[in-house]
């Protein structure tokens, strides 16, 4: 994907391929209407999911680094059919979940398996109703729809990056290689950490993508990771999104 919310333990960033990125010390708007837990902001929520498409990823898939260099590039890992939510399932499908916690914005991510670490910033909905992404200059920077669920709440908390920019991989480029059973960790403003359990990694068309699937209301705390994937094409980028389905099942 392309004001971000400033944590205070920005340590190098741990992938190879380039360092870390401080987030700027920048206030993010806080779009809740009503206070946490209120019948109100459901049903909000609800709505705006449901507006929430394809469209909302878009602006994370444009493939630039891919295009400009070709051949001479490695193109992100992308989930094996083994992956996917209807395989057998793993351990972790009977993990059970941890009861949700109260919502509080998150500040990082982190997938040990990955040596993913990246700060957090709230996304909002732009006029076509898509997701805005993370700024494309911030490539170690992720993002969260801060006008839905908070991750550790109950429902369905959507997180989502950049796979690569003009000069090379971003936060997301190896989601792909995310496995049923690894953890996901999202530190949090309260101080918890909202530990989840991948139960499934799919990739999806951008033109059959399952709106309903991924961005549906859930009564556990789950969570969604989302970049590009799929394959490209010189014409138009990535032509899909990588997909992380997760619950949670621990808190520390």
């Amino acid at each position: 994907m392309h004001p971000a919310h400033r944590t205070p333990h920005d340590e190098p960033y741990e992938q190879p391929y380039e360092p870390r990125e401080q987030p700027h010390d920048e206030p993010h708007d806080q779009l809740y209407e009503q206070p946490p837990g209120t019948s109100s902001r459901s049903a909000r929520r609800k709505a705006i999911s449901a507006t929430i498409g394809a469209v909302s990823v878009a602006a994370l898939c444009s493939g630039v680094w891919l295009l400009q260099n070709g051949a001479d590039t490695r193109p992100p890992p992308q989930p094996s059919a083994a992956q996917a939510a209807d395989r057998p399932a793993s351990r972790a499908a009977d993990l059970v979940a941890a009861p949700a916690l109260a919502a509080s914005p998150p500040t990082r991510i982190r997938i040990p398996a990955l040596r993913i670490d990246a700060p957090l910033m709230g996304l909002a909905l732009n006029a076509e109703g898509g997701l805005n992404a993370p700024p494309a200059d911030r490539p170690t920077l992720a993002g969260w729809y801060e006008a839905g669920t908070a991750p550790g709440e109950r429902g369905t908390a959507i997180v989502a990056g950049h796979v690569d920019n003009a000069d090379g991989p971003a936060v997301f480029y190896s989601l792909g290689a995310v496995q049923k059973g690894h953890t996901i960790e999202v530190a949090r403003e309260d101080g918890r950490t909202a530990v989840f359990t991948v139960d499934a990694v799919e990739v999806y068309d951008s033109h059959a993508f399952p709106d309903e699937k991924v961005y549906g209301a859930t009564d556990r705390p789950e969570l969604r990771v989302i970049t590009c994937g799929g394959g490209y094409s010189k014409e138009t980028g990535y032509l899909g999104n990588v997909v992380v389905f997760a619950h949670l099942t621990g808190t520390r």
